[in-house]
Parts: structure tokens; C-alpha cells; sequence
């Protein structure tokens, strides 16, 4: 099971780079194209920081912290083989947001977002983001499904 939460994790990090790379060859810096009208456009910013640009310009952290990140998410991925799917699927797109932005930061020195969405103010972003965000929120659910099945005294999710 391990091979194939690494193959999502690679999957996801091809498709991160794929589409940064189509929005550096297809649109200029700061400019925005329409997608789906009221509802997403495609602006091309370079963000040197974490959402919101926090952190600005702090690239050693970013790389410190990622590095952290990754070998402790492949070292429950690892421990975890057997475990819920909830869990490892959540640790796997944890895994390929922390890289997608991570070979950003060392190739550019900066990260190509590009998501812009139009019914709710929220900071461009773009895959690599979004796998995190999504990881998360699984890593969450499990944690909670858990907790409840611990209360309820039956197993934990699958």
C-alpha cells in the first residue's frame, strides 16, 4: 500500500509542476485570465512567503520547515502502511504540497501560484496548496472519526 500513496504524492507533485509551468509559458506576471466567469481566473504571482505572503522573503525557514516536514510524513507513512486510508491519503497529499512548493522555492526562489477565486476573497494558491489544504482536512477527519470510534469502543476508520 505504501508504493501506492507515494505514487499519488508523485502524481500530484507532476501535476503541480505541470500546471505552474503552463501558467509561467502562458501568462505574464500579475496578469489574470478568466476560467469559469464569477467563479475562478488564473493571475500568475511569484510568492516568496506562505499564504498571505507571511513569512516573506524567510526562504531558509521554508526549507528547514519542509524538509522537517517530509521526512517525518514519510516516516508515519511508513509506520502507518496498514493503517487508515483516511490518514495515509491525507499524509500523501501533505507529502506532494510540501514538495510541489519545495522544488519551487529551490528552483525560482519563490512560489508560481496562480488560483484566483472569484465568489470568495481567499489568497491565490495554486496545486501544491491545494494538496495540503485537502490533506489536512483528511488528516482531520480521521483523526476525529477516530476519536469517535474510540468513544463508541469499536476500531478506528478505514
Amino acid at each position: 500500500m505504501l508504493a501506492i500513496y507515494l505514487i499519488i504524492s508523485a502524481v500530484l507533485i507532476g501535476l503541480d509542476q505541470w500546471v505552474k509551468y503552463l501558467t509561467v509559458a502562458n501568462i505574464q506576471l500579475g496578469e489574470t485570465k478568466e476560467f469559469i466567469p464569477g467563479f475562478l481566473s488564473f493571475t500568475y504571482l511569484r510568492n516568496t512567503g506562505a499564504a498571505w505572503s507571511l513569512l516573506e522573503g524567510k526562504m531558509w525557514f521554508f526549507y528547514i520547515i519542509t524538509v522537517i516536514v517530509v521526512a517525518v510524513v514519510l516516516y508515519i507513512l511508513v509506520k502507518n502502511v496498514n493503517g487508515s486510508k483516511w490518514f495515509a491519503v491525507g499524509l500523501s497529499l501533505v507529502l506532494a504540497g510540501a514538495i510541489g512548493n519545495f522544488i519551487d522555492r529551490l528552483r525560482l526562489g519563490f512560489v508560481v501560484d496562480m488560483f484566483q477565486t472569484e465568489f470568495i476573497r481567499f489568497p491565490i494558491f495554486n496545486v501544491a496548496d491545494s494538496a495540503l489544504v485537502i490533506g489536512v482536512i483528511c488528516i482531520f477527519i480521521y483523526l476525529i472519526l477516530d476519536e469517535k470510534a474510540a468513544k463508541d469502543g469499536k476500531n478506528g476508520p478505514n
